[in-house]
């Protein structure tokens, strides 16, 4: 008889050691550090980066390339002329006051596009939004530092475009200031 309790107390404590070996073990274990995030990670307010952008695209010029996909051919070269942006009211949208060479297209049009944080990056996102005289475009473009990069699409259409953000002379390229007029006394 106590041949048969010792061996119901050792089968016990080794289907105990099964059943709770994992979890005991688990458990025994120091917790993993918390990873911290790099120094970079750290996002300014909202109101710091809506200045920042603004000021970086006022008076510039976009200068690159874009591809055709499905086209074996070089990249094409682009330019877009950008007089302001300003933070409008409502929601993500800014108002992009641009000057667009498309084809034989040559116009400056007040935009209100959608931009979007992808934390401290600015990112253009256009959704079947259309420009008068050139057409309905998708578009997600990035900006970082002097330098954007993104994709697009204009019906069937659509590539990647890549460049740098220039700061125009203080005509403005074009005779115009490229900043706002000084307000009257």
């Amino acid at each position: 008889m106590l041949n048969m309790t010792l061996r119901a107390i050792a089968a016990s404590l080794v289907l105990g050691a099964f059943v709770l070996g994992p979890t005991l073990s688990v458990s025994a274990q120091p917790p993993a550090p918390a990873v911290p995030k790099p120094a970079s990670a750290k996002v300014p307010p909202a109101e710091e980066l809506h200045k920042k952008f603004s000021e970086s695209l006022r008076g510039v010029k976009l200068v690159g390339q874009f591809t055709v996909l499905g086209k074996n051919t070089p990249p094409a070269k682009e330019e877009y002329t950008i007089l302001s942006a300003t933070k409008m009211d409502e929601g993500d949208f800014w108002l992009l006051q641009a000057r667009i060479k498309y084809g034989a297209n040559d116009l400056t049009v007040p935009l209100p596009l959608e931009i979007k944080w992808a934390g401290a990056t600015p990112v253009i996102t256009l959704d079947n939004f259309t420009i008068p005289g050139l057409g309905t475009f998708n578009a997600r473009v990035l900006f970082h530092d002097t330098t954007y990069a993104g994709t697009w699409t204009h019906g069937k259409v659509g590539g990647h475009l890549f460049g740098t953000v220039e700061k125009l002379p203080a005509d403005g390229g074009a005779g115009k200031p490229a900043s706002d007029p000084p307000a009257k006394k």
